[in-house]
């Protein structure tokens, strides 16, 4: 029994060891992002679905031509 005892004391300090790890890296900036930000103008807009706009003009004729 006092094997587990050992065993948890032993995981919870692994854990601690790694929180703090992840934690200083975090304060240090080494999950920034410093390269997408300097190319993000020279990505694509994103393409404005065509569908859509076609399916509002025809809709636009179709009540142009009901009321007439």
């Amino acid at each position: 029994m006092s094997i587990i005892y050992v065993l948890i004391t032993v995981s919870v300090l692994v854990a601690i060891v790694f929180f703090v790890a992840f934690v200083y890296s975090v304060k240090k900036g080494q999950y920034d992002d410093t390269y997408t930000p300097s190319v993000r103008m020279l990505f694509e807009d994103e393409v404005v679905n065509t569908k859509q706009e076609q399916n509002t003009k025809i809709d636009k004729e179709i009540i142009k031509t009901s009321n007439q």
